[in-house]
């Protein structure tokens, strides 16, 4: 019986201590609010209220799930008014 090994995921973290990360952005919660993901190792990270990169935790992801449904209320709110203010 052989035991796994973590050479898959040894490899990239590897990868990223010698030569550093390369973060590609997941996902835009808001204009300056963003996701990011590292394309070797998985890490992912987000921007915090200072603007900062941080790791990404569920207290976060939690954070990021109510800016977004926020910011796109108030995007389809002010399409609304925008809308409604040109027809006058």
């Amino acid at each position: 019986m052989s035991k796994p090994t973590n050479k898959p995921t040894f490899i990239p973290k590897m990868y990223c201590n010698l030569f550093g990360h390369h973060y590609q952005v997941t996902k835009k919660v808001t204009y300056h609010v963003k996701e990011y993901t590292c394309s070797h190792c998985k890490k992912q990270l987000t921007t915090n209220s200072n603007g900062h990169l941080i790791e990404l935790t569920p207290k976060f992801k939690e954070i990021n799930v109510i800016l977004e449904r926020i910011h796109t209320s108030r995007m389809e709110r002010s399409k609304k008014k925008t809308i409604a203010s040109s027809i006058y």
